[in-house]
């Protein structure tokens, strides 16, 4: 998959890929197509915070990602890119 079709998380933003253990559960057990499995479990969100909550939760797993990426590197990249995801657009 190139990183044009990566699918992300809509609401964490971690790379999903193409294998189903990434993926969230709906309400019949089925994957859910938007949402990782860390955010979003049996047809509900299991993290109830606000963005800015959810973005300090990935900042140190998106640094540590990446040896050239900052914290405040990656805090800055998300704040501009998390309100682009289902899960956070207004």
């Amino acid at each position: 998959m190139n990183e044009m079709n990566q699918k992300f998380c809509q609401c964490c933003g971690m790379p999903m890929g193409e294998t189903d253990e990434l993926y969230g559960t709906n309400a019949d057990g089925s994957k859910h197509a938007d949402y990782c499995r860390y955010c979003f479990e049996n047809g509900s969100f299991t993290f109830h915070g606000t963005m800015e909550e959810m973005i300090e939760l990935c900042v140190p797993n998106m640094a540590a990602a990446d040896p050239n990426m900052t914290e405040e590197d990656a805090r800055k990249s998300m704040l501009a890119w998390f309100p682009t995801l289902k899960r956070w657009k207004k």
